[in-house]
């Protein structure tokens, strides 16, 4: 497939721009500084900013069959973090419609999955407040993609610990709830948490919809 994938350099996008390319699609990798991507026969490197011309931007994504947002905005030290980060969600989701791209598949947070009915993981007493800002942010952007018609999204929440890992190929798929093992763990490499949203790009089974994989 000719996809396009923002934030191709940062911890997940990296992860996913290789499994992709191992997997011979082809890929519009988009970051701010393209210098660190590898060379690829199958890799076009373009240098943009989320947040920048909203018609820059559609015209990037125009042609391609799919998008992946891995979008960081400026990290967890960001004192705007939540707000910019649903803005550049909102300019992705709005640049893909006049782009007239059809899907876009969403690295999302752990924080918004459910522990129980009605309690999700950000919610509880003890989480760490350099992530809280991040978490509500990608809330946020679930929610708003839940009221989406118009593309065909899908949004990948890890397990709570997202860690540098192996491939394995094998792991639990799940919906709105946190998953964990008989230990009561909750994990998964960055590796497989790449081969799931690339799984989900090849055969969409989680249309308009959250769902999360773990161990």
């Amino acid at each position: 497939m000719n996809i396009v994938l923002i934030g191709a350099t940062g911890y997940v996008g990296r992860a996913v721009l290789e499994e992709a390319l191992n997997r011979g699609h082809r890929v519009t990798a988009v970051a701010r500084n393209v210098d660190a991507l590898p060379a690829h026969a199958g890799l076009t490197a373009k240098a943009a900013s989320i947040g920048g011309d909203p018609a820059a931007l559609a015209a990037l994504l125009r042609g391609h069959e799919a998008v992946i947002a891995s979008f960081n905005a400026g990290g967890w030290k960001n004192p705007n973090l939540r707000a910019d980060t649903v803005a550049g969600y909102a300019q992705i989701v709005a640049a893909a419609k006049q782009a007239g791209v059809p899907r876009l598949l969403v690295v999302g947070g752990a924080g918004s999955l459910e522990i129980a009915p009605g309690q999700q993981v950000l919610d509880q007493p003890g989480f760490p407040d350099e992530y809280r800002g991040g978490a509500e942010a990608m809330r946020d952007v679930l929610n708003t993609l839940r009221d989406e018609r118009e593309l065909d999204w899908s949004f990948l929440s890890p397990a709570a610990h997202l860690v540098p890992g192996e491939r394995t190929g094998r792991f639990r798929l799940g919906g709105d709830q946190l998953l964990v093992d008989a230990n009561g763990d909750s994990n998964i490499s960055v590796q497989d948490y790449a081969v799931a949203l690339i799984d989900e790009l090849e055969q969409p089974a989680h249309s308009r919809r959250r769902f999360t994989l773990a161990y």
